[in-house]
């Protein structure tokens, strides 16, 4: 008792510099020894010829001795992660003070140690494996923390703070590097002045060089938007949109030379070669870089438009896409920065006297490319397609910092996917490889290096989940929030915007309204090098927004208009693609089903989801009360109709069951068992489950829409989900879509334009019968 007593009281007395020193030694710091003001007498002896064996003997049994005291020492000792990275902080602080010491105390604290080791062997094994695992974690972490790594951003564990690079800061610093450095030219002066007239007609340049008047902008607000149409081979319609009264429109290049389109250097040779694998023979050998969609796509981008594209299809098109927009932000990132580092070799051999304004070449914050992105898989691919595109050969790989961390997080495991699972196409496409929606990464771009998880405000790009976004943005009265990194961002690449409206909506509306505002803090901005549109606070007026969907939504067009003010010069500042379906999904549905469309009145927008649930509530709900009526499905797009109707069931105590994004397996399994056999007459069906999971359920007999689905093909894949059931009751199946003047986009995906033009203009019901000759 006396010893375990004074061990806990000999803990209590230590600081957590000597309690780490005594886990990791077995004994307390020489440092820390209490000597005596009076000087010891020297005592002389004379030692017997088995002097050496009984002193190791001795020794041997001392050791022994000491390290079950240290054994009941460390029992008692109870550390967490922050107190060990408290006494690692204070340990680093004493390092330079506590050196001589600790390389004194060195040999005798290798003894112990090894006596401490063969003690735990004998008496403490499951202890051991506890603590062998602890070293190997805390060496591992070491090790990481050595190469600027950060553990926190595990996904394992959760996005808690995430890694930045730290180690690589210098290196690609835009203000401490110079063009002769980067290109390796040492004649950029000269070569800049003699390809001056060339540069100036440059898009990139005319772009970011166009200075607005006060008047101009004060205008902008109250002009009302002018637009033209005009049509293009392979895009189709296209609406360009002005606050101008008279703006030009652009034409479409039937053929586009590569050197025509003021790439930056290396873009130039490494573009045919990566963007090779979508061309065919087809194309003619004029254009040997582009195909007909990336074509019209990139001579929108290259002039700085906005952009609306909503037919991204992730079969057939998606990949063309992405590598054409991710060739315009690596052509601006690069000739921004090439901007920048001419002119610090300009300002390096600068005479006294030089105007300054005549070098103002940067944002209020570095990042220039903001792209969002759903999926960690999304991010990975456009990584890629950047390194590709930087490396002009095999030979000449480039210098990717942490790339091996990236791939990491961001790959995926092929043998994680099940192997029998069946599901379509497109939903094999959409949900290829890490479909984690978490996440945010900063990209630093030099011509010959990039830099993987470079912090913010040291980053060219940011790629991002709206997730990842809105966690860092924070919200209004947090501590811990940060939007200043967004206030000079000059592209925003929106890409699949119709996958946000089934993971959340609010966050890219979040995202909008913080992006280009005047940051809080300067974050060590040089001011005299900072562009007078970003410190009149008009840099959204020369933000670039492309944004690509797979369909046209109100909710996207209402992005698309109200939150992009770009302007450019005397052209049109907005494009939009708004080629009309001529046949919808109802023409895929292959089960002969009668379709009745029943059409509800709403004085405007607002009111639409009231008028519906009481529509459906008085009107349509009545008519599958009857029993003969079972084995209805209700098809519910909105989580919030969903749970108002699942309440008024639950009220009604109507004999349902309810299947949502939200529901465990074990429920999904039982709903679907319970509809099938019978015992359930209802079920509810949310839009988000079906596009998250695509099930096959069995047992419809009768269906309803209780609105019409934001995705069209989703129609005829609950429609032909009938046929999995075939008991020969076909003559019983029934189809009835509830939907209001104000869904006309949606209907005209689903029936066609010219049903849909007679169906509004009609305020009668219509019924419409599908033979399944359409398959």
């Amino acid at each position: 008792m006396g010893k375990r007593r004074g061990g806990r009281e000999l803990l209590r007395s230590l600081s957590k510099r000597q309690k780490k020193h005594l886990r990791e030694f077995g004994e307390e710091h020489p440092f820390y020894d209490k000597v005596s003001g009076r000087p010891e007498a020297t005592q002389v002896c004379e030692l017997s010829e088995n002097s050496d064996k009984s002193s190791a003997e001795s020794d041997s049994e001392t050791e022994v001795e000491q390290v079950s005291v240290y054994h009941k020492l460390l029992a008692t000792l109870k550390t967490s992660p922050e107190s060990e990275s408290e006494e690692e902080e204070d340990d680093s602080e004493s390092e330079e003070g506590g050196e001589s010491e600790t390389e004194m105390d060195s040999e005798g604290s290798q003894e112990t140690r090894e006596a401490d080791e063969g003690e735990e062997d004998k008496n403490d094994v499951p202890r051991q494996e506890e603590v062998t695992a602890t070293d190997a974690a805390e060496q591992t972490l070491g090790q990481e923390q050595a190469d600027g790594a950060d553990t926190s951003c595990d996904p394992s564990h959760g996005v808690i703070e995430e890694f930045t690079d730290v180690k690589h800061e210098s290196e690609f610093s835009l203000e401490t590097n110079f063009m002769e450095e980067e290109s390796g030219d040492c004649n950029a002066d000269q070569r800049d002045s003699s390809s001056s007239h060339a540069f100036s007609e440059d898009p990139f340049k005319q772009h970011m060089d166009k200075e607005l008047e006060e008047k101009e902008v004060e205008k902008m607000p109250t002009l009302p938007k002018t637009s033209s149409q005009s049509k293009w081979p392979r895009l189709g319609q296209l609406t360009f949109s002005s606050t101008l009264e008279k703006h030009k429109t652009l034409k479409a290049d039937k053929e586009v030379d590569v050197k025509q389109l003021y790439l930056h250097k290396p873009l130039e040779s490494t573009w045919p070669k990566v963007n090779k694998q979508f061309l065919s023979s087809v194309n003619k050998p004029s254009d040997p870089s582009f195909t007909p969609l990336q074509r019209e796509l990139f001579c929108i981008m290259n002039t700085y438009r906005d952009l609306f594209y909503p037919e991204r299809n992730a079969l057939t098109n998606g990949e063309e896409i992405r590598h054409a927009y991710c060739l315009h932000a690596l052509n601006h990132v690069l000739k921004a920065n090439a901007q920048v580092l001419s002119n610090n070799a300009k300002r390096r051999v600068q005479k006294l006297g030089t105007d300054s304004d005549d070098y103002r070449d940067q944002g209020l914050t570095r990042p220039k490319v903001l792209m969002i992105v759903p999926f960690r898989e999304c991010a990975l691919r456009i990584v890629h397609i950047f390194i590709s595109l930087l490396e002009v050969s095999d030979k000449r790989k480039i210098d990717v910092s942490n790339k091996k961390r990236f791939k990491g997080e961001f790959g995926s495991d092929p043998e994680e996917k099940p192997p029998n699972l069946k599901r379509p196409e497109d939903y094999e496409a959409v949900f290829a490889g890490n479909i984690d929606d978490h996440f945010r990464i900063g990209v630093a771009i030099l011509q010959k290096s990039m830099r993987l998880y470079a912090p913010f405000y040291s980053s060219d790009i940011i790629i991002a989940s709206p997730l990842g976004m809105r966690t860092v943005i924070g919200a209004e009265g947090e501590k811990n929030r940060d939007f200043d990194f967004l206030s000079s961002i000059e592209i925003l690449i929106i890409d699949q915007a119709d996958v946000y409206l089934m993971q959340n909506w609010e966050h890219v509306l979040h995202l909008m309204k913080h992006i280009n505002l005047l940051p809080l803090d300067s974050h060590g901005v040089d001011f005299s090098r900072v562009r007078m549109l970003n410190l009149n606070n008009w840099s959204r007026y020369y933000r670039q927004t492309l944004l690509f969907s797979a369909l046209q939504d109100p909710q996207i067009n209402s992005v698309f208009n109200k939150h992009c003010f770009n302007y450019m010069g005397q052209v049109s500042s907005q494009v939009a693609v708004r080629n009309v379906p001529l046949s919808g999904s109802i023409s895929h549905v292959v089960v002969q089903l009668p379709h009745v469309f029943r059409r509800l009145e709403a004085e405007n927008v607002t009111s639409v989801i009231d008028t519906r649930f009481q529509f459906f509530v008085d009107k349509v709900l009545p008519e599958y009360r009857d029993a003969i009526m079972s084995h209805t499905l209700i098809y519910v797009p909105s989580y919030f109709d969903y749970v108002r109707l699942r309440n008024y069931f639950k009220k009604e105590d109507l004999n349902f069951t309810h299947i949502c994004e939200y529901t465990k397996k074990a429920g999904v399994c039982r709903a679907r068992q319970f509809f099938l056999q019978g015992e359930k007459q209802f079920l509810l069906f949310t839009e988000r489950f079906h596009f998250y999971k695509r099930y096959t359920i069995k047992g419809i007999r009768n269906l309803i829409f209780y609105e019409l689905p934001t995705y069209s093909h989703f129609y005829s894949e609950i429609c032909n989900m009938m046929k999995a059931t075939d008991n020969g009751m076909d003559a019983t199946w029934t189809c009835t879509v509830l939907y209001s003047k104000y869904d006309a986009q949606k209907l005209a995906a689903v029936v066609g334009i010219d049903r849909t033009a007679q169906m509004l203009q009609s305020k009668k019901n219509v019924h419409l019968f599908v033979t399944g000759e359409n398959e």
